[in-house]
């Protein structure tokens, strides 16, 4: 058994019961028209557990995707929708109307 470093990702899982070792990603396998080439070694260079903690959108709704480069392989976000207000954004981290919201109720609090 090979150990690696722990994966802190919602969309990453693994089961270990009784000697398994099925380890899969739910976003690459819950994405239309992707490729199941998913490796281990792709969570560690993975954007998404740090684009789910930092991004201004609560319930964010992600899509993604194995790219090439010369050298490796990454993964990608290849969608992103803000599911409460249903605005598709082009950048993951910053929904600005969940942004508005939060900037308005920050003097109430």
């Amino acid at each position: 058994m090979t150990t690696h470093k722990p994966v802190n990702c919602r969309y990453f899982y693994g089961d270990y019961f009784r000697g398994k070792e099925k380890e899969a990603c739910r976003l690459l396998e819950s994405t239309p028209g992707s490729r199941t080439d998913w490796k281990r070694k792709l969570c560690d260079t993975c954007p998404i557990p740090e684009l789910l903690l930092t991004s201004s959108c609560r319930d964010l709704l992600l899509e993604g995707k194995v790219t090439k480069s010369f050298l490796r392989e990454r993964v990608a976000v290849s969608f992103a929708v803000c599911v409460t207000h249903m605005l598709d954004l082009d950048d993951p981290a910053h929904c600005p109307q969940c942004e508005a919201e939060w900037k308005g109720n920050k003097g109430s609090f």
